[in-house]
C-alpha cells in the first residue's frame, strides 16, 4: 500500500492508464547505508525514484570526492535520467546515505514513455531545475568561500538534510565530501570550534547557534 501511495503521489496527475503502467514494470527495492547504488563507467539499466532515505551522487578525482548533490525521498537522479540519451554510461557514483527504499524503472520503459505520455517531462524539468541550483550552489561555494566557512555550510547542510543536530561526522567524511584532508578539516573544525560556531563531542557536531554547551 505504501509503495501504490509512492507511485500515485508522484505521478497521479498522469492519468490512470499511465498508473497501470507504471505498477506493473516497477521495481521497489531496499539499499542498505552506504551501499553502493551506481558507479562511474557502470551501464544504467533503470532510473530510480527515491521512496525513503537519502543518497549522495559524486564524482572521484584521485580518490577524492566531489558531491553533486543529494537525493531527498521523493526525488531521482537527474545524472542516471541524462544517460538515456547518451551511451546510458553512469558519470557519476550514488551512495546511499542511510537505508533506503528506491523505486527503479527501466530505462527502455522510460524512452517509451517520452513519447507515449509527454507529460512525463515536467517531472524531469523539475528535478533538473533542483538539481542544477544544487550544483550552482556547490560551485559558488567552492569557489567564492574559504574552506572554514565551506566545512560549516556543508555540516548545516548536512544537518538540514537529515534533521539531526548534533550529526555523526567523521573527519574523514568531511574532508572526502569537499576535496581536502582530514588533517586539514580537523585543525579548521578546531579553529571553528573555539569560535564559538559549533561543539564537537561523541554525540557528534553541535551547531551552536542551536545548542547551549554545558
Amino acid at each position: 500500500m505504501e509503495y501504490k501511495q509512492f507511485i500515485f503521489d508522484k505521478f497521479g496527475f498522469m492519468g490512470v492508464d499511465f498508473l497501470n503502467e507504471i505498477d506493473k514494470v516497477a521495481i521497489f527495492t531496499n539499499v542498505d547505508a552506504r551501499n553502493e547504488i551506481i558507479r562511474e563507467g557502470q551501464k544504467n539499466r533503470f532510473v530510480p525514484f527515491l521512496v525513503k532515505g537519502l543518497i549522495r551522487v559524486f564524482t572521484l578525482n584521485d580518490g577524492r570526492e566531489l558531491v553533486y548533490y543529494y537525493i531527498r525521498a521523493n526525488d531521482s537522479c537527474l545524472m542516471t535520467f541524462s544517460s538515456i540519451f547518451t551511451d546510458y554510461i553512469s558519470r557519476v557514483y550514488a551512495v546511499a546515505e542511510e537505508d533506503s527504499e528506491v523505486m527503479l524503472i527501466p530505462i527502455s520503459v522510460i524512452q517509451k514513455w517520452l513519447i507515449k505520455y509527454p507529460e512525463i517531462n515536467k517531472i524531469f524539468y523539475y528535478e533538473y531545475d533542483k538539481r542544477f541550483s544544487d550544483v550552482m550552489n556547490m560551485v559558488n561555494d567552492a569557489v567564492f568561500h574559504r574552506l572554514d566557512r565551506r566545512i560549516l555550510n556543508y555540516i548545516k547542510q548536512q544537518i538540514a538534510i537529515t534533521g539531526h543536530n548534533p550529526i555523526k561526522l567523521t573527519h574523514k567524511e568531511i574532508a572526502n565530501n569537499l576535496g581536502t584532508s582530514r588533517e586539514v578539516v580537523s585543525r579548521v573544525l578546531k579553529k571553528i570550534e573555539n569560535e564559538g560556531e559549533v561543539f564537537q563531542s561523541k554525540e557528534g557536531i553541535y551547531i551552536c547557534e542551536n545548542v547551549r554547551r554545558v
